[in-house]
């Protein structure tokens, strides 16, 4: 047999991540001492997305503008479907 003794109590007795899994249920690993996410979900030192957000910005399809400029388009495209139909 093993004489070791297992100290599983400060591990077990530390909070828990606070991120959700894909079935819905919570993260069960630890969280990252100062923080409230594992070292899965940011908790890691670099991990998470940089300052500002850079990624987001990279092609803009989805700011405000493109966004309502697609809106526009589809609104114009209707009214002429809707006039097309009507020489028929």
């Amino acid at each position: 047999m093993n004489d070791h003794i297992r100290t599983t109590g400060a591990i077990r007795a530390s909070p828990r991540c606070g991120a959700r899994t894909r079935t819905g249920g919570a993260c069960r690993a630890p969280a990252v001492h100062g923080k409230t996410r594992c070292r899965m979900h940011g908790g890691a030192k670099g991990s998470g997305a940089p300052r500002a957000n850079r990624n987001a910005r990279k092609h803009g399809r989805f700011t405000r503008d493109a966004i309502e400029e697609r809106r526009e388009i589809r609104a114009l495209l209707g009214d002429v479907r809707k006039v097309l139909e009507g020489m028929k």
